[in-house]
Parts: structure tokens; sequence; C-alpha cells
């Protein structure tokens, strides 16, 4: 007795097999398409590779996504998509090859793996309930059918009437087969291509939300930046960061597109006795400061790219809490962290002592005279100098909650990063480059420092072992900004080690421990290594 779900148990051709592999991508890809299209309906995040994928950041170790962040920068997140997508083709090829003897299983491995996006979906912190879980059923229900038609054209044909003795005998349907395979896979591109179209169009209020914004002139601006502030050495980063060139470094898979015209932000909570809602066009009108201050990232490496100096337009967090009778602990305050949360779902907490002691902790809205870039944060985020961003910078934030660091948990603190993390002296050599090879004589070093909130007050430099020389220190925009700095070496021919360190206000010195970013950002000395020639 033969199953009339399996074909004869005699060995496959290799021929057969490949066709197999190749019903099992086709599907794997109408399956991804269909899915893509129904998220287009439901939201782009709901989508199978983004929810598989944001399952997979918020179960990775920290010290695998710091690994991450330092290999692939801001295309961490495109790595990871390729890397599902990969698994998926694997996967598809194995059940492609598979429905050639057992043509159910192979469907119902479509299903399985379907049901793996959609448990991912509904799990997501920022998941919508049954509805996120559509993309992912809906994509695996089709890849399933389409994997079940191909495979039946992979079975052994029965012709009506025997061939002629010698005739070759096709053993399946290959033009049936390549037909169906080159529909489905047209069919497939034209579902993927509609989804990204409908996506697109969604976005397009957001998008129009933030072109028409025309930001108010602050009633607080900032000072002008000195014009010695920056240096005007080949090699010297600029002062203030292109919002172009700033860095990103979050979650999303997909950057949140949010209309400025229908954003609230809730604060409420813990000590909160006036709680709040807030309109976008609530914040335009109220009393806006523009400040320059330098964001850094806690995986930053030493010497890292991770910082970057903006100008910022927004509403001085402090009264907003004042407002809603929040207290700092040090005056009786119930509340010592606030709960930032964005549209995505991520948690930052803050220690509100710290928003509150008189600093310019931001609701920012602008960036560099223009409305927030949709990587930075659009509508509105949180800017808070002298914590590193995993502890203040919340973007696309849409609620903010008083509570305590014993009661609750965010999102970087459960996965073993430190609760509390004001920024460490830092020190950078930006130019000569590592292995540069410049010439004899006068070779100017130079580089930025940061301890935001503290300031910079001293940058040495030190060649080889040598004694640690002063370098010139550009002018100070603020306490809150990065400060350059530069070296005139007298370099002689040979190879060397340059290293770098900076002293803060405090009067506290850039440590030589080295340590790494996690839990609470890197430490040590930067240092270039060159050839003079």
């Amino acid at each position: 007795m033969i199953d009339d779900d399996e074909t004869p148990r005699e060995p496959a051709r290799p021929l057969r097999l490949a066709a197999g592999a190749l019903a099992g991508l086709v599907s794997g890809f109408a399956a991804i398409s269909v899915a893509e299209l129904v998220s287009a309906a439901v939201r782009p995040q709901a989508g199978p590779v983004i929810a598989v994928g944001g399952a997979a950041i918020d179960r990775t170790p920290a010290a695998v996504k710091d690994w991450a962040v330092r290999n692939f920068g801001a295309d961490d997140k495109l790595v990871l998509q390729l890397g599902i997508l990969a698994v998926l083709a694997l996967f598809a090829v194995a059940l492609g090859i598979a429905v050639v003897p057992f043509r159910r299983a192979g469907a119902a491995g479509v299903l399985a793996f379907g049901a793996i996006g959609a448990a991912a979906a509904a799990t997501r912190p920022d998941t919508r309930g049954f509805s996120d879980t559509l993309p992912s059923l809906a994509g695996a229900c089709a890849g399933a059918v389409l994997l079940y038609v191909l495979a039946g054209r992979l079975g052994r044909r029965r012709p009506a009437t025997p061939a002629p003795a010698g005739a070759p005998v096709a053993d399946w349907d290959r033009r049936g087969f390549v037909v169906a395979a080159s529909a489905a896979a047209l069919a497939s591109t034209g579902a993927g291509a509609l989804g990204r179209s409908l996506s697109g169009a969604g976005g397009r209020g957001a998008v129009a939300s933030r072109d028409r914004l025309v930001l108010p002139a602050p009633a607080s601006p900032a000072s002008p930046v000195p014009r010695s502030a920056g240096l005007r050495i080949p090699g010297a980063v600029p002062f203030v960061t292109p919002n172009s060139s700033f860095y990103r470094v979050d979650t999303a898979l997909v950057v949140p597109e949010v209309d400025a015209t229908t954003w609230r932000l809730r604060i409420h909570g813990t000590g909160v006795t006036r709680p709040l809602t807030l309109s976008f066009h609530d914040l335009l009108r109220r009393e806006l400061i523009e400040r320059d201050i330098t964001l850094t990232c806690v995986s930053n490496e030493v010497g890292g790219p991770y910082v970057g100096n903006a100008r910022w337009t927004g509403v001085r967090l402090a009264e907003l809490l004042a407002e809603c009778g929040v207290r700092p602990p040090s005056k009786g305050g119930a509340a010592d962290q606030l709960v930032a949360r964005s549209v995505d779902g991520m948690t930052i907490g803050s220690p509100v002592e710290d928003l509150m002691d008189g600093r310019d902790a931001l609701l920012a809205l602008g960036m560099n005279g223009e409305p927030l870039p949709f990587d930075h944060g659009f509508p509105v985020r949180m800017v808070v100098p002298g914590l590193y961003g995993f502890v203040s910078a919340c973007k696309w934030i849409t609620d903010i909650e008083l509570t305590t660091f014993d009661a609750y948990d965010p999102y970087w603190v459960r996965r073993g990063w430190s609760r509390k993390a004001p920024v460490k002296t830092q020190s950078r050599i930006d130019t000569p480059k590592p292995f540069a090879r410049p010439k004899t004589g006068t070779v100017m070093v130079a580089g930025v420092a940061w301890a935001q909130h503290r300031g910079i007050d001293k940058v040495e430099v030190r060649v080889d072992d040598g004694p640690w020389q002063r370098a010139r220190l550009a002018a100070e925009d603020s306490r809150d900004t990065w400060r350059q700095w530069s070296f005139p070496w007298q370099a002689a021919k040979g190879g060397h080690t340059l290293t770098v360190r900076a002293t803060d206000r405090t009067g506290r010195v850039q440590t030589e421990q080295r340590a790494r970013t996690v839990p609470d950002g890197a430490s040590g000395w930067h240092s270039v290594v060159v050839t003079v020639e």
C-alpha cells in the first residue's frame, strides 16, 4: 500500500530534489510577500521578519548586542534582517526537499514556521494583540498551500497509455511545475510590491505632518557657538554634527513614522497629582528653549564613533513634571525613576533627580534648526545632557510614567545594563588615523573630549612612553557639549603610539583602566599607532 499523500518509496533523482528545493524557495517567497501585503493593512511592525527580528533582539544577550553595534554600527538591523531571510531561505529549501517524498509534512512545516512568527508578533512589547498575528498566519497559509500544490507537480506521473518500448518515461510533471512555480513567483513579486507601496502610503500622513511643520522661534535661543570652538584641521570632525551623520543606535527594525497631528503624550504615575495628556500642538504653544548638547551611546567603545553634537529645540522636561506635581526625591518626591515609553514599546528609565536638578533636560522637537528626523525620534524625543542614551534618550516618546527603581526595570536593565549611567569622561584622537603614515616634521594631532554636564578642563597627549603634554583646547561652547583639542607634534621618523586622556571640571582624570561597554559604558585611554616616514 502507498499513502495517497506520498510518492512511491524509490530514489529521487537529483533534478527532482533540486526542483523541490526551488518549490520551497518559491513558497517561502510567497509566504513573506503575502505577509508583507497583510501587514500593510495591519501595521508594518507586525510583519514576520520584523516581529521575529524584534523578538531576536529582545532575547539577545547584552554582550552580543554590543558586539553587533560595535561591528556593524547603524547597519546592525540590516544584517539581522538579512540573517533572518537567510535562515528562512535555508528552512524553505529543506522543506521543499522534504515534500518530494512527504507532501503533507512539508506544508505542515510552513504552517509551523508561521506560528513562530505569529507568536513573536503577539509577544512584542508594542503588540496590538491578535491583529498582529494575522500577517504571519496569512503568509504561512499561502506558503503551505503553494508548496502542497507544487509538490503535486513533483509526484510520479502515471501515463494514460503505456509508453513504447525503449521510450523515455517522464517521472514528474516538469512543464507543469515550471509554469506553476513561475506564475507563483510573479504573483508573489506583485503582492510584495503592493504591500510595500501600501506601507509607504500609510506613512504619508506622518511625512506630511513633518513637512508642514515650522518650528517657532525659541523663547530662549542657544548662545552663538564661539568661532574658535571648531578646529580647521584636516581630519577633525565638525563641531556640530549634521543630522545625516548623527549616529543612530536603537532596536527599531522599522523606523516608526508617527503623525504629529495625532501624537499624544501621557504623563502619569507615582507622585503625579495632576496627570497630563499633551498633543504636539500643546508643546508648540509652550516656551521653547534651544541648547547645544552632545549625546553619547553607552555602546561607544573607547575611541568609537557613537557620539555627536547637535542643537536641540524643545520644552523643559522639569517644568512639565513640576506642573504635574512631581517633586525630586531630594525634596520629598515619591518617585525616583521616570520611565519613558516609545511607540514601538521601548522603555527607558531615567533618574528623576537628574531630570530636575537644573540641567537642560528636554522633550526635543527640533534638531539643528529643523524638525526631528524620523530616525532620531520625530515628532518628540527626550534629550538629557550627562546621561547615556539608554537611560535618557527615548525616541518616538508617547508615555511618561513616574515610578521607582525598585518597582520597575526598563528594557535595558532587564538585559544586564546599569540602572543609572552618567557619561564617563572620554577623549578621542580623530587625526592622524590609525596606521597613518605622516611625514616627519610638525603633525597636527587633534580630536574631541567630552564629559557632559561637567565640562572638559584639560586634555593631554603622550607620544610613546614619554611624558604627558598639554594639548590646546578649542573654545568651550558649554559644559554640555564636547570640546575639540589639538597638539602640534614634532614627529620623528619611525613607528609611534599616540595616546590621549582628558580631565573634567571636577578634577577627575580619565581613567586608564579598560572596561567594556556593558554595564555602564567603556573606559580607558584611546591610542593610535602611526608610522612616520
